[in-house]
């Protein structure tokens, strides 16, 4: 018995190396040759570093450079508030660590292809879906073919894997994309800059922090690029002077387009994420926006309600319908909480576009984050996402 994942990504990997852990044969199947993309999601929530901490591997991660966001806050024309006290948490990891994707996929990669029943193959993507009597037994990829008694598609929002199990995604509602760039960290910019929003009239920009850079995110109408793109950087650059002065003495870096990405934002879901012998998770199941960083952890979390779901079922003998339906029916609450929470902010936004009204928050806001204990509230709820699973330990041994 054994299991063919398709996607390296965060849940991908880690379901794999649960799988692993558990002595099942996995196999990851990338469709690159490496893991290396701009501007994927960098943030490990707390969540992610207590399950690490637990399977041994976060102090060798946090060994890593990485940049610890402790607060979020919102920057806007009635003043300057704090929504979110990472650090107010019970918890070792009272913060988001802020690290590039593709160390955190290399450093699990190499440490689940120390165990013997994980492979991982690159330039690996899947072209069709094997299948016998209606079931899925394996796939074939640019390199041969795999049979598995499970694929899981975890190969993101574009899912190749979705689409040829005929498994169509349902957009939910988004309104705005985010066009990303970088710009250089400087000695004296401000310390307790961390996760930090600024909201002008008719955008907001993200700035997440790094050990060397600031990731800089701009808000997009969606529809609105290519007039954007007519009119230059010029508008861009200067947002960012007006609305974050410490960044205003490096706002001339941005020159051209070349130097940015266009993240086009999603909210959709599939209805069923399984068929007879295959299950989707992550994005290729759920898109989740970038707004609030949790796409990682949704995915981690995916993977870990399929290891609860998948370890037994293979000891028992074999994995059912019932135990893949399972794993959809442990995780849709959260997801459809998450993705409603996300569309309301889309439609808010949507909305005071079109009254011609700032892109800010309600002002009933800042006297709500003046409360400790609300802040708190906010930072566990995006710490650990809405009905957080708990990973069976007792299912790692082999």
């Amino acid at each position: 018995m054994s299991v063919a994942i398709a996607g390296g990504g965060p849940g991908g990997l880690l379901l794999g190396y649960l799988l692993a852990r558990a002595g099942i044969e996995v196999t990851v199947l990338e469709a690159r040759s490496d893991f290396d993309r701009d501007f994927r999601g960098d943030s490990l929530h707390p969540y992610t570093l207590e399950l690490l901490d637990r399977l041994g591997l976060a102090e060798d991660l946090l060994a890593l450079d990485h940049f610890k966001a402790r607060s979020f806050r919102f920057h806007t024309p009635d003043g300057v508030y704090r929504a979110a006290d990472y650090d107010r948490l019970r918890t070792p990891f009272g913060y988001i660590a802020l690290m590039p994707q593709v160390r955190f996929l290399d450093f699990l990669a190499e440490r689940a292809s120390e165990l013997p029943s994980f492979t991982l193959r690159t330039n690996a993507k899947v072209t069709w879906l094997l299948e016998d009597d209606g079931v899925v037994a394996g796939v074939r990829h640019r390199g041969g073919e795999l049979t598995a008694s499970v694929v899981v598609g975890a190969d993101g929002r574009f899912s190749t894997v979705r689409r040829l199990a005929g498994l169509e995604a349902r957009p939910l509602g988004a309104t705005t994309d985010l066009l990303w760039f970088r710009l250089p960290r400087s000695p004296g910019d401000p310390p307790d800059a961390d996760l930090d929003l600024y909201f002008g009239r008719d955008a907001y920009i993200g700035v997440l922090g790094g050990v060397r850079d600031w990731q800089v995110g701009y808000s997009v109408e969606k529809g609105s690029y290519p007039a954007l793109r007519e009119r230059g950087v010029e508008p861009i650059r200067a947002f960012v002077r007006e609305r974050v002065p410490w960044l205003a003495d490096r706002a001339h870096l941005l020159t051209d387009f070349s130097q940015t990405t266009l993240l086009s934002v999603d909210i959709s879901r599939v209805d069923r994420w399984h068929r007879p012998g295959l299950l989707l998770l992550g994005d290729a199941a759920h898109v989740i926006s970038p707004v609030g960083g949790n796409g990682i952890l949704m995915a981690i979390q995916d993977a870990v309600a399929a290891a609860n779901r998948l370890v037994p079922a293979f000891r028992r003998g074999g994995v059912t319908p019932a135990d893949l339906a399972g794993v959809q029916a442990d995780r849709i609450r959260a997801i459809e909480r998450v993705q409603a929470d996300q569309v309301r902010v889309e439609r808010r936004a949507a909305a005071a576009r079109a009254r011609g009204r700032g892109t800010a928050p309600p002002k009933l806001l800042k006297y709500l984050f003046a409360v400790p204990a609300v802040r708190i509230r906010g930072a566990r709820g995006n710490a650990y996402g809405p009905f957080p699973p708990q990973l069976d330990e007792s299912l790692l041994s082999s």
